[in-house]
C-alpha cells in the first residue's frame, strides 16, 4: 500500500483560517511543524522539498515576524521566494488587489502568502488564482499561522493543549490573532477565557465558546497560559481606553497579576510588544514564564510545514489530473 500523501490528511487547497479546519487537521499540521524544529536548530538548515517552487509574499500591511519567517521558511525548503513591495507596486498607481493577484497568477506562482488590512480580502484573492494561498492576517478576521505557532509553543512547553485553561487578554476586538486562537483552542479541547475592558470586546463574544472577565485578578485565577494582545491603535476609530498608563494599571500583565495564575503559568505575546502597556518588561524577559521568543522560533517551523503541505497538495492534484 502506498504511503498516505498530505492531501489525504489535509485536503485543503488554501490555508485561510482555523475555523475551516478540524482538530485532526490542526494536529497534523502541528506534527509536521514539529518535524522541522530540530532541522532549524541544526547547522545545515536546508532541504530541497520546494526546489523549483515559487512563493510570493504579498503584504499590504507592514510586518516583521510573519514576513521574515515566511521568507526563511521558503528559502530553507529551497523555494524561490519573492517579497513584493506594495509601496513600489502598481497598486500605488490605482491597480486593484484582484487585478494584482491575476497578474501574479499569470506568472504561475505556487504559493501566495497574503496579508491585507481588510477582513475577507485574502479569501477573495484565493478565488482568483490557481496556486495555494496562505492567509498571513486579514483585517480583524484571522491569522491562522500565528494560532498554529502558538499551539505548537503550548504543546511543546506543556505537553498538551486539551484541558488547559488559557486567558487571552487585551484588545480582542481588533485582534485576528485572538479569533484564530479562540477557534483553535476550542477545537483542541482547551478552556478559553477572555480578559478585557468591555470597549475592547466584540458584541456577543460569548457565542464563541469563551468565558468573559473584565478584571485581570479574577480572569487569570488558576490559568495555565496567559496570552497578551497588543493594543491595535492603528485600527481604532475613537477612544477605547482612557490612556496607556491607565490601561497598564488595570490590564497590563505584571508579576502581581500573574501571581493568581498557576505557579508555572506560561506567558505569551504575538508581537510586536508595547512594553509597559500590555506587559511589564521584566516579565516579558523572564524565561521561567515567558515563551515569547519560543513563539518567534517556532513560527518558522510552522510556516515551513504549511508551505510543505500545501505545495505537496498541489503536486498531488496535478498528478491526479494527468492520470
Amino acid at each position: 500500500m502506498d504511503a498516505p500523501t498530505y492531501d489525504n490528511l489535509f485536503p485543503h487547497r488554501h490555508l485561510l483560517g482555523i475555523v475551516d479546519l478540524s482538530a485532526v487537521e490542526i494536529g497534523f499540521l502541528l506534527d509536521v511543524s514539529d518535524s522541522y524544529v530540530d532541522l532549524n536548530r541544526g547547522a545545515d538548515k536546508k532541504q530541497t522539498k520546494l526546489r523549483g517552487r515559487t512563493v510570493i509574499n504579498l503584504f499590504f500591511e507592514n510586518s516583521t515576524r510573519t514576513r521574515t519567517s515566511f521568507e526563511l521558511a521558503g528559502k530553507r525548503l529551497s523555494a524561490d521566494v519573492i517579497n513584493m513591495s506594495i509601496a513600489t507596486s502598481s497598486i500605488k498607481k490605482g491597480e486593484t488587489m484582484v487585478d494584482t493577484s491575476m497578474t501574479l497568477n499569470a506568472m504561475h506562482p505556487d504559493v501566495l502568502v497574503v496579508r491585507h488590512p481588510d477582513s475577507g480580502a485574502v479569501k477573495l484573492l484565493s478565488e482568483k488564482v490557481n496556486g495555494a494561498v496562505i492567509n498571513a492576517g486579514d483585517g480583524s478576521h484571522e491569522h491562522p499561522t500565528q494560532a498554529l505557532l502558538d499551539a505548537l509553543t503550548v504543546r511543546r512547553r506543556c505537553g498538551r493543549i486539551q484541558g488547559l485553561s488559557v486567558a487571552i487578554c487585551g484588545d480582542v476586538l481588533h485582534s485576528r490573532v485572538a479569533r484564530s486562537n479562540i477557534h483553535l483552542l476550542n477545537k483542541m479541547g482547551a478552556r478559553v477565557r477572555l480578559v478585557a475592558p468591555p470597549t475592547l470586546l466584540p458584541t456577543n463574544v460569548e457565542r464563541l465558546g469563551v468565558e468573559v472577565f473584565h478584571d485581570m485578578r479574577t480572569g487569570l485565577v488558576d490559568c495555565d497560559i496567559v496570552m497578551m494582545l497588543r493594543l491595535q491603535t492603528e485600527r481604532m476609530r475613537g477612544t477605547f481606553v482612557p490612556s496607556t498608563r491607565e490601561y497598564f494599571h488595570f490590564f497590563g500583565l505584571d508579576s502581581e497579576k500573574l501571581a493568581v495564575a498557576k505557579p508555572n503559568a506560561l506567558v505569551m505575546h504575538p508581537g510586536p510588544m508595547n512594553r509597559g502597556v500590555e506587559i511589564d518588561s521584566v516579565l516579558a524577559d523572564d524565561i521561567t514564564h515567558s515563551a515569547i521568543l519560543d513563539q518567534v522560533e517556532l513560527g518558522v517551523a510552522v510556516r515551513m510545514a504549511c508551505l510543505d503541505v500545501l505545495t505537496d497538495n498541489l503536486r498531488a492534484k496535478v498528478a491526479n489530473e494527468e492520470s
